[in-house]
């Protein structure tokens, strides 16, 4: 699993598999689920993730490289 926080544009982006994304939906306010052609679970965005969670939670997600 990757994870990626991009400040810039308040986005937190969890890479559940490396698999091509096909489809997404957004399934709660800023909540994306990515898709596979086989409706597995790829990934998850959550927009915007400073509103979404604690402030201090952000500073310590540990993001690979």
């Amino acid at each position: 699993m990757l994870v990626r926080v991009d400040k810039e544009a308040d986005a937190i982006d969890l890479e559940l598999s490396n698999e091509p994304i096909e489809s997404s939906e957004e399934v709660s306010d800023g909540v994306i689920f990515d898709y596979t052609t086989d409706g597995w679970l790829v990934g998850v965005e959550i927009l915007p993730a400073s509103q979404k969670s604690h402030a201090d939670a952000l500073k310590h997600i540990n993001v690979a490289a």
